[in-house]
C-alpha cells in the first residue's frame, strides 16, 4: 500500500506541469463528461460528477469549460462517443496494473497500451488477471506535519473510516465509498489539512520490486499515465521511496 500511495502523492505534485500542457484539464473534462452522460448534470444526485467537479475546481478550471463538459455529458452539446473500460496486466516484477480508460477508439487505445507494457517487460492480461487484488475506496491524504496521530485515529474512525496509515510525510484514510465524503467533509471541518482526496483502487497486497525492474516499473507507469486515453492507473508495487523521487521527474 504505501508505494502506491507514496507514487499517488509524486503524481500529485506533478499536477501544476501536467496542466500547462492540457494534460489534466483533458482528463477532468472526459470524467466530467462520462459522469453527466451516465447518471445526470445535476451533481446533487451524482456522486461521480460531484467529486470530478470538485477535482475541476481544485484544478482551477474554467466554469463555462466545466459548464460545456457537462452539457456534452447530457446531450447539449455534441460530444466524442466515449467508451469506458479496463485494461489488466503485468509489469515488470510481476506487479499488477489496472489501467482506467475513456476512449473513442479501443483498437487505438489497446494497441497503444499493449506496446507501453512490452516496452519494459510487461505484459498486458486477460479481463480479470488481476482486478481480484485491487478494491475500490476513498482515499484521503492528510498531511503530517502540524496532525497528532492519535486525535486524527480517533476523530476519523468515529466518522466511520476503515484504516489510518503512517505515510511519514502524510496519513492516507481509507473509506468506503458511499462514506467517502462524509468523512472528508467532517475531517476538513475538524480543521485536519487534506493535500488530496479521491475514489481509488487499493490493492490487497504488494509487490516489492528494486533495482532495473523497479525503474522500469516508474517510467511504465508514467508512460501510461501519458496516454490521452488513459484516465487512471493503479499498481500494487513496493518500491523504495528514494528510487521513487528519483526517477519521477518532478
Amino acid at each position: 500500500m504505501s508505494g502506491h500511495s507514496k507514487w499517488n502523492s509524486i503524481k500529485h505534485k506533478k499536477a501544476a506541469v501536467d496542466a500547462k500542457r492540457g494534460k489534466v484539464f483533458t482528463k477532468l473534462i472526459r470524467e466530467i463528461t462520462i459522469a453527466a452522460r451516465d447518471r445526470g448534470g445535476d451533481s446533487d444526485s451524482n456522486p461521480r460528477l460531484r467529486l470530478a467537479l470538485a477535482s475541476a475546481k481544485s484544478e482551477n478550471m474554467p466554469k463555462d469549460t466545466i459548464e460545456r463538459a457537462i452539457k456534452k455529458g447530457t446531450g447539449e452539446l455534441e460530444s466524442d462517443s466515449l467508451i469506458e473500460t479496463i485494461y489488466e496486466g503485468y509489469g515488470p516484477g510481476g506487479v499488477a496494473v489496472l489501467v482506467e480508460v475513456l476512449t473513442d477508439n479501443k483498437n487505438r487505445t489497446v494497441s497503444e497500451i499493449r506496446r507501453v507494457f512490452a516496452k519494459f517487460g510487461g505484459n498486458l492480461g486477460e479481463s480479470g488477471c488481476v482486478s481480484w487484488i485491487f478494491e475500490k475506496k476513498g482515499r484521503i491524504e492528510v498531511v503530517s506535519n502540524g496532525t497528532d496521530e492519535d486525535t486524527l485515529i480517533d476523530m476519523a474512525l468515529d466518522l466511520g473510516a476503515e484504516d489510518i496509515i503512517n505515510e511519514e510525510d502524510f496519513y492516507s484514510v481509507l473509506t468506503l465509498v458511499n462514506t467517502f465524503e462524509n468523512i472528508k467533509k467532517g475531517l476538513e471541518s475538524k480543521g485536519f489539512d487534506i493535500s488530496t482526496s479521491e475514489i481509488s483502487m487499493i490493492p490487497s497486497n504488494s509487490v516489492n520490486i528494486e533495482g532495473k525492474p523497479a525503474e522500469h516499473m516508474l517510467k511504465m507507469l508514467e508512460m501510461l499515465e501519458e496516454c490521452d486515453d488513459v484516465q487512471n492507473v493503479y499498481s500494487n508495487f513496493d518500491i523504495d521511496d528514494s528510487v521513487m523521487e528519483a526517477s519521477l521527474s518532478l
